[in-house]
């Protein structure tokens, strides 16, 4: 079933990456198991999946500590990090997405064995709820994190306000893609954008051409979460 799932998804990918004008091969998925158990993670393994993301620190820990004979899964830490959980995140993360602030960075480089691939998070809806920085922030913020000696500062990453029409999101999306632009413009890498989930990926990837692009996809690969 997970490998059926994930077949489906890839081909809506590369449709969408047709429709879109975008080579399918700058566009990549991240498999979301969080509280999935390490086999439906296997399993999606098997099928030819290689990037896994998890939100929550200890089951990131504790999921590569169980997966650690898969030697090229990556793991990406997508969940909003606190500074005295870096520690789990630090030594397995491939990529830290939702980075806001120089103690986080800082907390990572401390702990992991060499330089740290971050994206700074950006509240593109301004919910109060929400962290990252707000868009009038995110040059300045950036800066602050790419000057985190051991930080290699990536790019941006958002999660939008949620609506059933994926339609709504997609001036989020474009405004990720705006805001890319800027902080290019004051002399930063933006290399990569992380945005787009189950639901509206396929609107995230008309955004950010050129770039390349993490869809964040948890149900419609594993299913619906208890």
């Amino acid at each position: 079933m997970i490998a059926q799932r994930l077949a489906d998804v890839n081909a809506r990918l590369t449709a969408a990456c047709t429709a879109n004008g975008r080579a399918p091969a700058e566009v990549h998925l991240i498999a979301v198991s969080k509280t999935f158990p390490a086999s439906a993670i296997r399993e999606c393994y098997a099928a030819g999946q290689r990037d896994f993301g998890e939100n929550y620190a200890q089951e990131l820990r504790d999921k590569a500590r169980e997966l650690a004979d898969l030697a090229d899964l990556r793991w990406h830490f997508i969940g909003r990090l606190q500074v005295n959980k870096a520690k789990y995140v630090a030594p397995v993360a491939f990529r830290t997405h939702a980075v806001d602030a120089v103690d986080q960075a800082a907390a990572l480089v401390a702990r992991a064995a060499g330089p740290v691939d971050v994206l700074l998070a950006v509240n593109t809806g301004r919910e109060p709820q929400k962290g990252g920085a707000l868009p009038e922030h995110v040059v300045a913020r950036a800066r602050e994190l790419a000057a985190v000696a051991g930080v290699r500062f990536r790019g941006l990453m958002t999660l939008p306000p949620y609506d059933d029409d994926p339609e709504v999101e997609a001036p989020f999306y474009a405004l990720l893609e705006s805001l890319a632009a800027d902080v290019r413009a004051a002399g930063l890498p933006v290399d990569e954008l992380s945005m787009g989930m189950s639901h509206d990926f396929e609107v995230a990837v008309r955004y950010g051409r050129g770039t390349t692009t993490w869809v964040r996809v948890g149900t419609a690969i594993f299913g619906e979460r208890t």
